[in-house]
């Protein structure tokens, strides 16, 4: 068996992926029964980007399973400061820890290292390419919220073009029977041509809409983004766009009773906090099915690692 690394959610099958969410739902009911199973294992956090909610998800994650944690929270206190490359620091990595997380702002960075190392590697997010980590989360809350992964209509509102966790949530809901998805942005943030080619070749069911309050009465999950700064060359840009689409009270008075609303954080005023007390609302829930599928993760390629080298 090759090595394992996971760089785009289509390097896992959904029967693993239904595997993974499986055992999450395990660790969460017998939290006791998974303490030691990365005992003597390292995790190294390669952050090049700042990060909260993935990167001490993963941290914590990794010490909730018995393990240790080493790396960089920016850039700036690596090597990457005075020039080493992604590889090279991938293959001094590899002679302290078992296992790589890694984010970082190019696209593709972390492909580079996975080729660079024999342990596995797993994308924390690259660029507005993709952020497998976080579709497992978004896949494992749609699943504890509504029961089901199919028969769906999602809606992802905000940023399509550099939002890469849409791009990556929709690889996966593709797999699934009968879902529909509803793209609701300004022309200028738009899902990217090669996302739409791949929902094409899937024969799903998509819609592209400007307007929110149109588009939300039918929708079983409402996926909010924030338009991304760091995305964007033009500040003017930023600023005209960044306002477009702000969810509140009023504008959920025609949503279904048991829609459920995701956001993958942080949030700059795309969600008004009153709609934090609202019950659909999981975004804050979503960050701890984060920790708890990474627990999942981190174990099972761990496992993989062990049966490749046998």
């Amino acid at each position: 068996m090759a090595k394992r690394d996971l760089i785009n959610i289509t390097d896992l099958t959904t029967e693993e992926i239904d595997g993974l969410l499986d055992l999450a739902d395990d660790m969460v009911r017998n939290p006791e029964a998974y303490y030691d199973v990365c005992r003597h294992k390292k995790l190294a956090t390669l952050f090049y980007e700042p990060s909260t909610r993935t990167r001490l998800s993963f941290e914590s994650a990794m010490l909730e399973l018995g393990g240790d944690v080493i790396g960089f929270s920016e850039a700036s206190s690596s090597s990457a400061s005075k020039g080493e490359s992604v590889s090279d620091t991938a293959r001094v990595i590899e002679c302290y820890a078992d296992i790589i997380a890694m984010r970082h702002p190019k696209e593709g960075a972390a492909l580079v290292a996975a080729n660079a190392v024999d342990i596995p590697v797993i994308n924390a997010g690259d660029g507005g390419h993709f952020h497998p980590t976080q579709t497992l989360t978004d896949l494992f809350t749609i699943r504890k919220e509504l029961g089901r992964l199919d028969h769906l209509k999602i809606g992802f509102c905000g940023d399509l073009k550099f939002g890469r966790t849409v791009h990556s949530l929709i690889e996966a809901m593709i797999r699934n029977d009968d879902v529909e998805f509803i793209l609701i942005s300004p022309d200028e943030l738009k899902l990217p041509k090669y996302n739409k080619e791949r929902l094409e070749a899937a024969n799903a069911k998509w819609t592209e809409t400007r307007s929110l309050e149109q588009a939300i009465p039918e929708l079983d999950v409402l996926y909010m983004t924030r338009v991304q700064q760091e995305r964007f060359f033009n500040e003017e840009d930023y600023i005209r766009l960044r306002d477009t689409y702000i969810l509140d009270r009023s504008k959920l008075k025609n949503a279904k009773k048991d829609m459920i609303i995701m956001h993958p954080l942080p949030r700059i005023n795309e969600i008004s906090v009153e709609v934090d007390s609202d019950p659909r609302a999981v975004y804050f829930k979503q960050v701890k099915n984060g920790k708890d599928i990474r627990k999942a993760l981190i174990m099972t390629m761990l496992k993989w690692k062990e049966e490749a080298a046998e």
